[in-house]
């Protein structure tokens, strides 16, 4: 098999690029974990801003890992992609 024809290792890379940081890691098992929470659960949990959390999911969200469901003023996010979970489950298997 060969490993270096092209495909999609951009897609992937852009992937890993926006898990790369501990606090969207953190997020994305946490939604996972969760099957999907509003920003004022996440916030609670991580103990930081929510201009901060608020960031990091525009990231998340950006890259195709989450979508965020509106219900009036309350958004749930939850992962939407399959390789994403995959990866996390691999990740935190020992866990």
């Amino acid at each position: 098999m060969d490993y270096f024809t092209g495909n999609n290792y951009e897609d992937y890379a852009e992937l890993l690029k926006a898990l790369g940081h501990p606090i969207r890691l953190c997020i994305v098992k946490g939604l996972l974990d969760s099957k999907g929470c509003n920003v004022t659960k996440i916030q609670d949990c991580l103990a930081i801003p929510q201009s901060t959390i608020s960031q990091h999911l525009a990231k998340l969200k950006n890259a195709g890992i989450i979508t965020g469901d509106r219900q009036g003023l309350e958004i749930t996010y939850r992962v939407n992609n399959p390789i994403i979970e995959e990866l996390i489950s691999v990740l935190f298997k020992n866990e």
